[in-house]
């Protein structure tokens, strides 16, 4: 029997929201796994430091300040990324934001936002990475949906994020049925309540302590405990999985 593969040696990634929270992670974690990564995110000391990490494993890392709601800024990213690291294999589509508000108040602004970023922003960068996998007939795409596209959290106002995470989880099964004959699987990772920088503000603290008494596992997800579902998606360990919305979330949604 052959044993499964979960190295992603010498292949190229790139990752969207890779400055910070799940995203610089993930990042971080294809880089442990062999692999080379471009890091797309706003410019900043936060996208630099990431890379400089990256690169002090001894795997080369690329530094691309870009828009995930701009399809040029990210055809940009994408040839820049095969110019300097080769050709692009994986994607993880990490980038994001969150806010709160009542849904009969919310603006229209902050409804489309949300959407903008956290639903189109995956779909073009998904559209971006596809037109360089697809003709080569190998790649694989994990999308950064939430446990929020699957229940709607308690004491939380964010319908518009609830609904753009469960869009994206649907967006990924439908890419992966248009592209499953094609070489190019896409699954979705839906994170439960993960100690990111957000949610380890003070203002935000009572608020963590009921979302780990809500989860079965009794606390809140490291970001280090996504890598290893994102890598084992990208892997040749999964080469019969997608289609996929993995739930990382402490056993959150058997309740």
């Amino acid at each position: 029997m052959t044993v499964p593969n979960f190295r992603l040696d010498d292949r190229v990634a790139l990752v969207t929201g890779a400055a910070s929270g799940i995203g610089r992670g993930i990042a971080l974690g294809l880089a442990g796994s062999g692999a080379d990564v471009a890091c797309l995110d706003r410019p900043g000391a936060a996208l630099d430091a990431v890379v400089a990490e990256i690169q002090e494993q001894g795997r080369g890392a690329l530094a691309l300040g870009a828009d995930v709601t701009d399809p040029g800024s990210l055809a940009d990213a994408v040839r820049a990324t095969e110019a300097d690291l080769g050709p692009l294999t994986l994607a993880v589509n990490s980038a994001g934001v969150a806010d709160a508000a009542p849904a009969e108040e919310m603006a229209l602004e902050q409804w489309q936002r949300v959407v903008d970023v956290d639903y189109t922003g995956v779909f073009l960068s998904c559209q971006a990475e596809a037109r360089v996998m697809l003709p080569r007939r190998r790649g694989s795409i994990v999308n950064i949906a939430s446990m929020s596209g699957t229940i709607v959290n308690r004491g939380l106002l964010q319908a518009h994020y609830n609904s753009a995470k469960a869009a994206v989880a649907h967006l990924s099964r439908s890419l992966a049925m248009e592209w499953a004959d094609r070489g190019v699987r896409v699954n979705a990772l839906s994170p439960g309540y993960t100690a990111t920088p957000m949610n380890s503000r003070p203002e935000v603290a009572e608020q963590v302590t009921r979302f780990e008494a809500d989860t079965p596992l009794g606390r809140m997800a490291q970001v280090d405990e996504l890598v290893g579902p994102a890598v084992f998606l990208l892997s040749d360990a999964a080469s019969f999985c997608t289609g996929v919305d993995l739930l990382v979330d402490g056993g959150f949604t058997c309740w």
